[in-house]
């Protein structure tokens, strides 16, 4: 706690030296709440004299007449806000969830009605995230349609966006993320989002397939994580209990500033669980501040620091005879070198906006982050040291070609990772049960040096009131340098060097076109790629093997959104096909060794499909409901690995199907509940697809009762149940398990039985 609250002291003595910053140049601006991004059009209506006010398309608006004012603008709930002389002030408005398709997006740095999109972008708000108990991400990503978080504890996790990052065995791959505008992503391409506090985020923006230039054309698509901000001109504080089946407890705290031109906000927060399995227990602190500042009309600065510190025991997967009738036994290795994995984390950006003139902006990030992390294995004990730095900058801009708008925006980002790992025997055989791991000789130290930069240019240009094109390009060069440290023999040898990539071109090209108001339809051709990591490159006779290429493939994708029945109805629909080439196959060459291998090729054709439903609004009561469904035919189209052909097999580790469905009742009193079910098909576990998966189904419920005790005071009991019928499921499946010994192949992560969680929250306003 103590880098903690040092951290804390020096960020907010920092940032409030710019309260008396820059005297303002203009009255007003209206945001969105979830990233800042400025509101055009909104209306600003004086409730006494209902005289109305447009804000410009940067979200600025002047006040002459002082006093009280009613906010509004489609796909946001209104406010009413006091405005009084001298007074600047930023007014957020927050998304409403019945409006989606007039939310503005800002994935392309150019805000714009989702509804003019040219790719698949879901948005998860503060209501989607609020659904759950905000202790694990799965639950909230596995209701997008095409996203598949396997989670098999609190820190053993895989996200699967349209069947890529399938084959990856442990953790998340070929997915790029950013917090805010700082990667999560490494120099590997690995990603972990999962360690964060959920109850820190106030929305997700998810871009699905190779369709993002500007955050780096990842082949399964971004995740894009908003961080909540405070409100401008309000003060509060407000504190959660939660209690829950296995030993759960978490305490979250938050601390809100918000002056007329700067906001901070602190989240604490203290997870800690004995888990359901043995050799479970979880333990988490974590920090995050986000601040703004608005230095006048065309500067803008943001903060964004959040450190973890984890501790999480590791009951690995279990064989199928343990599954079925031991499902909370660990797997014995792991249980007796009581496994598990220790880390401190931290990332910390400092970003400015400026405003050259009404048509020309910029955007510019600096962050860093750093990772140290201790994992005792029941084949070796792992640490593992890493510092990153980097710098993101973009150009946005609007002209007028042939009297029609064209936006655009042209940047670079640019990351450089310095990494260090070493491994330990691990001599727990060697001592009495219950001792655990036994740090002995070192076995390996290797030195990474990771670096990567990508270019990109994206255009949308406004052909007509209802048709936009849009254009994008990103260029990526990323290379490693690797130094081995440890001793060179004949069983060690040498295995430094480097391997750098051809630079790659990722082009995208969309176009979107509005058929009414209430019916749009898009489509889009693009290129993604995935990097290969240092890992896979190594050969066991230690040569870097320079032959390896990186997985590339071409996305194409129809789709339309629209809204009906008086605008109760949202809905949405979309077909791909994905195709993968120079599939990038883990061979496993030993209990901890695995080599990288190009083996063919994959085809992804998949549907997807979302309604949201308003059954009855008024101002006592609300009754809603949302349905998707993602239909998944994905194929080795050729993939020939150790001389056996497996092409024409389903791509390994992904549901045939996924289908989500729940109701949501919210009443003026403050009574509240939903209930959510999601039933996901079988998959194959091997690629041979003699074995698959069985399918399940879940059902989760919460309610909860949050009375107003006063205009200052806010109230909220909460009381969930998941896995209600008690299904017995595999939570996570490691594909392709190799049995060792006379061991049978551990496959299963086991999925919790029934198991509750309740909490008490306030909220109290100064």
């Amino acid at each position: 706690m103590s880098q903690i609250k040092t951290y804390l002291s020096i960020t907010l003595c920092f940032f409030w030296c710019y309260s008396a910053l820059a005297q303002t140049e203009f009255n007003a601006k209206v945001i969105e709440m979830a990233n800042e991004t400025p509101l055009a059009n909104a209306f600003i209506i004086n409730t006494k004299t209902k005289d109305t006010l447009i804000s410009n398309k940067n979200g600025n608006f002047n006040i002459t007449d002082f006093g009280s004012y009613l906010l509004q603008k489609p796909g946001y709930f209104s406010k009413t806000v006091q405005f009084s002389q001298n007074d600047y002030r930023i007014v957020s408005l927050q998304i409403n969830p019945q409006q989606l398709g007039e939310v503005v997006f800002n994935t392309n740095h150019v805000p714009k009605p989702l509804k003019k999109a040219t790719a698949a972008i879901n948005i998860v708000t503060s209501k989607d995230i609020e659904r759950a108990n905000n202790i694990n991400f799965s639950p909230v990503l596995n209701r997008v349609p095409g996203v598949f978080m396997q989670s098999g504890t609190l820190s053993t996790n895989r996200i699967v966006i349209r069947g890529i990052g399938s084959r990856t065995l442990y953790g998340t791959s070929k997915i790029r993320a950013y917090f805010k505008d700082i990667p999560l992503t490494n120099g590997s391409g690995e990603t972990n989002i999962e360690d964060f506090e959920l109850g820190s985020i106030s929305s997700f923006e998810i871009i699905k397939g190779a369709v993002s230039s500007i955050y780096g054309a990842g082949l399964g698509g971004t995740i894009h994580l908003k961080p909540e901000s405070a409100t401008f001109n309000q003060t509060s504080f407000s504190t959660e209990l939660t209690l829950g089946s296995f030993g759960l407890v978490k305490s979250l705290n938050e601390l809100n500033y918000g002056a007329s031109k700067s906001n901070y906000k602190v989240v604490y927060s203290h997870t800690e669980s004995d888990g359901y399995r043995d050799n479970n227990n979880y333990n988490r602190e974590t920090l995050t501040l986000n601040s703004n500042h608005y230095l006048g009309e065309k500067d803008e600065l943001s903060f964004l620091g959040s450190y973890v510190d984890l501790k999480a025991f590791i009951p690995s997967s279990i064989n199928a005879s343990d599954f079925e009738n031991r499902p909370k036994t660990a797997a014995l290795n792991w249980k007796q070198a009581q496994g598990y994995e220790a880390a401190k984390r931290g990332i910390f950006g400092l970003s400015w906006k400026h405003q050259y003139s009404s048509s020309l902006n910029q955007n510019t990030s600096i962050f860093t982050s750093f990772r140290d992390a201790y994992e005792p294995r029941p084949f070796n004990i792992l640490t593992e040291n890493s510092f990153a730095f980097g710098i993101r900058t973009r150009l946005l801009g609007d002209i007028k070609l042939l009297e029609k708008d064209l936006n655009w925006t042209l940047g670079a980002e640019v990351f450089r990772e310095h990494y260090r790992s070493k491994t330990f025997e691990n001599l727990y055989e060697a001592f009495p049960i219950g001792t655990g791991s036994v740090q002995g000789a070192k076995a390996s130290d290797f030195k990474e040096k990771r670096d990567y930069y990508n270019l990109f240019f994206e255009g949308n240009y406004e052909f007509s009131e209802a048709t936009t094109l849009s254009v994008g390009l990103n260029m990526n060069q990323t290379g490693y340098d690797l130094t081995d440290d440890f001793a060179v023999s004949e069983e060690n040898p040498d295995q430094s060097g480097n391997f750098q990539f051809k630079t790659i071109l990722s082009p995208k090209f969309g176009v979107s076109h509005l058929f009414s108001e209430a019916i749009s339809a898009f489509a889009s051709i693009s290129h993604g790629f995935s990097p290969i990591s240092s890992a896979e490159t190594l050969l066991p006779d230690g040569q870097i093997n320079t032959q390896l290429k990186p997985e590339t493939g071409w996305n194409f994708e129809l789709g339309t959104r629209g809204t009906s029945l008086d605008n109760r109805l949202n809905y949405s629909l979309n077909i791909y096909r994905l195709d993968v080439k120079n599939l990038l196959v883990a061979r496993r060459v030993g209990q901890d060794q695995y080599i990288g291998v190009n083996a063919g090729r994959t085809q992804h054709d998949g549907l997807e499909l979302s309604a949201e439903y308003q059954w009855f609004q008024s101002a006592d009561f609300t009754l809603s409901s949302f349905a998707n469904y993602s239909l998944n035919h994905y194929k080795f189209k050729e993939f020939i690995d150790d001389g056996q052909n497996f092409s024409g097999n389903e791509l390994t580790g992904v549901p045939n199907g996924i289908f989500n469905a729940g109701v949501d009742v919210t009443s003026k009193i403050g009574f509240y509940g939903n209930i959510n079910f999601q039933q996901v098909g079988k998959m194959p576990i091997t690629d041979s697809n003699n074995l698959y998966s069985n399918a399940y189904s879940l059902t989760n419920l919460k309610i909860g009762y949050a009375p107003k005790l006063s205009e200052q005071l806010q109230l909220n009991l909460f009381f969930g149940l998941n896995n209600i019928f008690d299904t017995a499921y595999a939570s996570q499946i490691l594909i392709n398990a190799n049995s060792f010994g006379n061991a049978a192949p551990r496959y299963y992560y086991p999925g919790e039985p029934s198991n509750y969680f309740s909490g008490i929250s306030l909220n109290y306003v100064f």
